[in-house]
C-alpha cells in the first residue's frame, strides 16, 4: 500500500470505504487495503522510540531517564491493589471457575464493589482513574487467580465502551454511560463477524438511517464478542450506507444490550479461558438513537485502531502475570525435585529453561512498564511500542508456559484437580498453556501484528517512494518522486554508518550493560539498511514479503526489549542490583535470537514454501491425508448464521449492578 493510494482512498471523505462494491463480500484486495490504510493514523505529532529504532536512529534519550509515576496517584492506586489482592486471594475460587466454566455472579458483584469495572474511568464519572501502569498491574493480579477474570475486566475497559468514550465520546455520552459502567455494568466490543476477521472492508452488519433521521436500524451478526453474553452496553461496528449528504462508512455505536431485536444466540466455548463470557450476537432491526454514534459516521475503524494503541497493553499484562506464575512454579519444583542425586534445576538442560523463563519475564515486564509509563506521561506516541509488546509478550509467554510443562514433565501435563486428588500441590501448568494460547490471536494475531508494525516501520520509505512503486502512477509523478527519494536517501543512508555504538567507550555509564546498548545501536542501523535493501529489491512487492517483514519486526521487538531492560536496570541499580544481572542475561539471550533473525532475512525458504502452499491448496499432496478420520463435511467451515427457530435463543446471563 502506497501513500498515494492512501490519499486517494481518504480524499473522498469516506474513510476508505467509498469505492467499495455494493456487496461487502465482493471487496477486492486493493479496496480492502484502502480501508485499512485510510483508518491508520498517518501523522506523528509526538516522538516515538520504536519508529526511530526502525529507521536506524537509536534515540535512547526518549526512554532514559526511566519514566516515573506520579507519587500521589500511585499511592492511591497501591491502596486499591491491596484491596483487590485481598479480595481475589480470599474470596475467588479460580479452580471452581475453571471446573464450572463460569464466573459466579457474586464475583461480578464483589469486583463491582471494589470499583474494578471503573479502573480506567475518570473519578468525575465515578471511576478510579488508574494510570495505565496500575491498571495493568491490577489485571495481572486479578488474572493470576483465573485468567478469565482478567479477560472480563480488560475486554470491558480496554476495548469496551469506557475507552472509546474516553477518547472520542461527547460530554453527554460520558455523563450518560460512564457512571453506569463504573458502578458495575459490563460492556463488550463487537467487530468480528462470521466471515470477517482482520479484513474490516467486508463488514456485513448494516446501520440503516431511519427516515426521520433520529437513529439507525442495525442488522447483522457479530461473532466472538467477549463479555457479549453478560454485557449491558455494547460498542458495535457497523456500516452506514453512503448517500448524498451522508458520509457513511464503518461507524461505532453504543448500543443498549437489552434493546428489542438483540439476541445472544449462543455462548462460545474455547480451548482455554473457560470462564469467558463470549457470544454470537444477532441484531434484527435494532433501533439505535443517533446520539449514540461515537465520533461521527465513518470513523469507526479509526476509533477502534486508536483505542487499541493503549488497549493492547492489557494482553501483555496477562502474559507478564503468567510469566511470574510460571517462574514461581518452575523455580520451586526444580529446586525440590531431585534426579540422579541433584535438584533437576542444576542439570544444564533444565537450567537453560529456568534462565529463559526468568530473563524473559523480566524483559516482558520491563517492556510493559515502559509502555505504560510512556502512555501515562503522554509525551510519546506509543503505537509501535504497544504493538511490539503485545506481539512479543504473547509469543514469549507461550514459550515460557511450554518450557514450564517440560520442566514439570508428566505433572505439567496433568490437571490441577488430578494432582490435588493424589495429594500433590495443584499447579495448573496445563491450564496456563491453554489460557495463554489465545493471546497470540486476541486483538490482532501475530501475523496481523507483524504486518501492522511493518507498515509503520517502512512508512518513511513509502512516504518518499510512493509514486515510484505505485503501478498506476504516471511517468511525471514517478520522476518527481524519484528526485524526492534521492534527496531523502542522500541524507539518511550516511547516518547509518556512524554513532556511539561504533565507539568502544560508548554508553560507558551503563557499566556491564554498555556493550549491549552498543550492539542495539549497531543492530538498529543494520535493521534500517536491511529494510532499505529490501525496498530497493522488491519495491511495491515488499508488502507481500510477509516472512521478511515479520523478521524485521521481530528484530525490532528484541532491540526494544534490550534497550528497555538496560535502562530499567541502570535506573534501579542501587535499590535492586540483581536487576543488572537479569538485564545482562536477557540481552545475552536476545542477541543470539537477533543474530539468527538477521541471517534468516536472506537465508530462508519463504519462496519455496509459498510455491509449495499453492500446490497444497490445489490438492496435489492430498494422499498425505489418507488413513485417518477427518472432520465431517456436512457443515460449512464458516456458518452463515441465518435466523431461525433452531438458533435464535437468548442465552444471556444478566448481572445487575450491586
Amino acid at each position: 500500500m502506497t501513500t498515494t493510494e492512501h490519499s486517494r482512498s481518504a480524499a473522498d471523505g469516506s474513510d476508505g470505504v467509498g469505492p467499495l462494491p455494493k456487496e461487502a463480500g465482493q471487496v477486492t484486495e486493493r479496496e480492502a487495503r484502502q480501508v485499512a490504510e485510510a483508518a491508520r493514523e498517518s501523522e506523528w505529532g509526538k516522538p516515538s522510540f520504536g519508529k526511530e529504532l526502525f529507521l536506524g536512529r537509536f534515540r535512547l534519550d526518549l526512554i532514559d531517564p526511566w519514566p516515573t509515576a506520579d507519587p500521589e496517584r500511585a499511592a492511591k492506586a497501591e491502596e486499591f491493589l491491596d484491596r483487590l489482592g485481598t479480595y481475589v486471594r480470599t474470596e475467588v475460587d479460580g479452580a471452581a471457575i475453571e471446573r464450572d466454566a463460569h464466573i459466579p455472579d457474586e464475583v461480578f458483584q464483589g469486583l463491582a464493589r471494589l470499583g474494578a469495572f471503573g479502573m480506567k474511568i475518570d473519578e468525575r464519572y465515578g471511576g478510579l482513574g488508574l494510570s495505565n501502569l496500575h491498571y495493568c498491574r491490577a489485571l495481572m493480579l486479578a488474572g493470576s487467580v483465573n485468567p478469565s477474570i482478567g479477560a472480563l475486566l480488560s475486554a470491558h475497559q480496554s476495548i469496551g465502551v469506557p475507552q472509546p468514550l474516553k477518547m472520542f465520546g461527547t460530554d453527554e455520552q460520558k455523563q450518560r454511560f460512564l457512571p453506569r459502567l463504573a458502578a458495575g455494568e459490563v460492556s463488550a466490543f463487537l467487530l468480528t463477524e462470521p466471515d470477517v476477521g482482520s479484513d474490516p472492508a467486508r463488514l456485513g452488519t448494516i446501520a440503516e438511517p431511519t427516515e426521520d433521521g433520529t437513529g439507525y436500524r442495525l442488522n447483522g451478526v457479530k461473532l466472538w464478542a467477549t463479555n457479549g453474553s453478560v454485557a449491558n452496553l455494547l460498542v458495535v461496528m457497523a456500516r452506514v450506507p453512503k448517500a448524498e449528504g451522508r458520509r457513511g462508512g464503518i461507524t461505532a455505536f453504543v448500543v443498549e444490550a437489552d434493546s428489542p431485536g438483540i439476541t445472544v444466540e449462543r455462548r462460545n466455548a474455547f480451548l482455554g479461558l473457560r470462564g469467558l463470557e463470549n457470544s454470537v450476537t444477532r441484531f434484527s432491526d435494532v433501533l439505535v438513537p443517533a446520539e449514540n454514534v461515537i465520533g461521527g459516521e465513518g470513523r469507526g475503524l479509526k476509533i477502534a485502531l486508536t483505542t487499541l494503541n493503549t488497549g493492547r497493553l492489557s494482553l501483555p499484562a496477562m502474559c507478564v502475570g503468567a510469566g511470574k506464575w510460571s517462574l514461581n512454579v518452575a523455580r520451586e519444583w526444580a529446586a525440590d525435585r531431585v534426579q540422579w542425586g541433584r535438584p533437576v534445576g542444576e542439570h544444564e538442560a533444565v537450567a537453560s529453561k529456568l534462565a529463559f523463563i526468568a530473563a524473559t519475564t523480566y524483559g516482558m515486564e520491563t517492556m510493559l512498564d515502559l509502555c505504560c509509563l510512556l502512555a501515562d506521561d503522554d509525551t510519546n506516541d506509543i503505537r509501535i511500542e504497544a504493538a511490539l509488546v503485545k506481539l512479543y509478550a504473547s509469543e514469549m509467554a507461550w514459550q515460557i508456559a511450554d518450557e514450564l510443562i517440560q520442566i514439570r514433565g508428566g505433572r505439567g501435563y496433568e490437571t490441577a484437580d488430578s494432582l490435588a486428588a493424589r495429594g500433590e500441590r495443584p499447579a495448573a501448568a496445563e491450564q496456563i498453556l491453554r489460557d495463554l494460547r489465545i493471546n497470540r490471536i486476541f486483538e490482532g494475531s501475530t501475523e496481523i501484528m507483524h504486518l501492522l508494525i511493518a507498515r509503520e516501520a517502512v512508512d518513511a520509505h513509502l512516504s518518499v517512494a510512493g509514486d515510484i512503486i505505485d503501478p498506476e502512477a504516471e511517468l511525471g509523478r514517478k520522476v518527481r518522486a524519484g528526485a524526492k527519494a534521492g534527496a531523502f536517501y542522500a541524507r539518511w543512508l550516511p547516518s547509518l554508518a556512524v554513532g556511539r555504538g561504533q565507539n568502544p567507550g560508548g554508553y560507558a555509564e551503563y557499566g556491564v550493560l554498555a556493550g549491549h546498548l552498543r550492539q542495539v545501536e549497531r543492530a538498529s542501523r543494520k535493521l534500517a539498511r536491511s529494510t532499505f535493501w529490501a525496498m530497493s529489491r522488491w519495491q511495491g512487492k515488499l508488502e507481500r514479503k510477509q516472512g521478511f517483514l515479520g523478521r524485521i519486526v521481530d528484530i525490532g521487538a528484541e532491540l526494544f526489549a534490550m534497550s528497555a531492560v538496560c535502562v530499567r536496570a541502570h535506573a534501579e541499580r542501587e535499590t535492586r542490583p540483581e536487576g543488572v544481572e537479569l538485564a545482562d542475561l536477557f540481552c545475552r539471550q536476545a542477541r543470539v535470537r537477533v543474530a539468527a533473525l538477521f541471517r534468516a532475512l536472506w537465508e530462508n525458504t519463504d519462496s519455496v514454501d509459498a510455491a509449495a502452499a499453492k500446490r497444497i491448496l490445489a490438492g496435489r499432496y492430498a494422499f498425505l491425508e489418507s488413513g485417518v478420520i477427518t472432520p465431517p463435511d456436512d457443515h460449512p467451515w464458516v456458518a452463515p448464521w441465518q435466523p431461525g427457530p433452531s438458533t435464535a435463543q437468548d442465552v444471556r446471563r444478566r448481572i445487575p449492578p450491586p
